[in-house]
């Protein structure tokens, strides 16, 4: 039995295929729908750590959703699985992307105590060939077809006590100090940043004319390639109009589409940001 454990459903849906075609894969698909890479991963005392994620990303999604993170109830689910059966095994399919190296360091203390079973297949500067056949180097596991990750099994190796040791420094280091952005540096490393660190980005595409939220998030998605998201990017529209960095109108509590954004200055005039509705112009 071998549980596979991936970021995201894009990211499973070609696993699937593979796990469907190929014998020596068959077992059970683990997504894990957080991103860690993105707000708090410290826990206050009595606190969970699906506690802590649930209550960031209620305070991220538009309010009239509602949203329940329990990867780690799911992740010890996997750990019990291991204790019951001795045969059975944990892959961890990681992109070179900042939500599974995340993710490679948040689970590292619970399935390596399940030494020479927690498999680690690492895509990272490894080449994949395309639909057209022609050879790319994928960021994402979505990116890869179903049969070139069954020819990448081979690459599944166990996770090493000096890795243990190692990568398990970088996650207290970073759970320490909690930023609210952790981007990737090559590799397993990662870098603590300010929840501010796209800022700049998303207003380079802001003028003194309101435009669309959904607009400005998609082009600096676009462009940048900002690796959170868009529902976070706009969180980080509303949190810059809170102090006044930008102006906002329309329903602010809901989706993208359903507000607009400009930089100060004109005749504009923002209502407070917290009511449903913003005052036009």
């Amino acid at each position: 039995m071998i549980y596979h454990i991936v970021v995201g459903d894009m990211a499973a849906g070609p696993l699937e295929g593979a796990v469907m075609s190929e014998p020596s894969l068959q077992g059970e698909i683990v997504v894990l729908k957080d991103i860690l890479h993105v707000g708090p991963i410290q826990k206050t005392e009595g606190q969970g750590f699906s506690e802590l994620r649930t209550e960031f990303w209620q305070q991220v999604i538009p309010q009239d959703k509602e949203l329940k993170v329990d990867d780690m109830e799911r992740l010890l689910e996997v750990s019990n699985a291991l204790y019951k059966d001795e045969t059975a095994q944990a892959w961890f399919w990681m992109a070179p992307a900042p939500a599974d190296v995340c993710a490679y360091h948040w689970m590292l203390p619970y399935l390596s105590k399940h030494m020479g079973r927690f498999q680690l297949l690492n895509i990272a500067n490894l080449p994949f060939l395309n639909e057209a056949g022609k050879v790319f180097y994928p960021k994402s596991i979505s990116e890869i077809l179903p049969r070139e990750l069954v020819k990448a099994r081979r690459l599944a190796r166990p996770v090493t006590p000096a890795e243990v040791e190692v990568d398990g420094e970088e996650w207290r280091k970073l759970v320490e100090e909690n930023a609210g952005i952790r981007t990737h540096g090559g590799g397993k490393k990662l870098a603590s940043q300010p929840e501010t660190f796209y800022d700049n980005q998303l207003m380079s595409f802001c003028s003194h004319q309101f435009q669309k939220a959904s607009r400005i998030v998609t082009q600096a998605l676009s462009k940048f390639g900002i690796p959170t998201g868009d529902i976070y990017l706009g969180w980080r529209l509303r949190k810059m109009a809170e102090d006044g960095t930008l102006l906002l109108q329309g329903n602010v509590l809901k989706e993208l589409k359903d507000f607009e954004v400009k930089l100060p200055g004109g005749d504009a005039q923002q209502a407070p940001v917290a009511e449903e509705n913003v005052a036009t112009s």
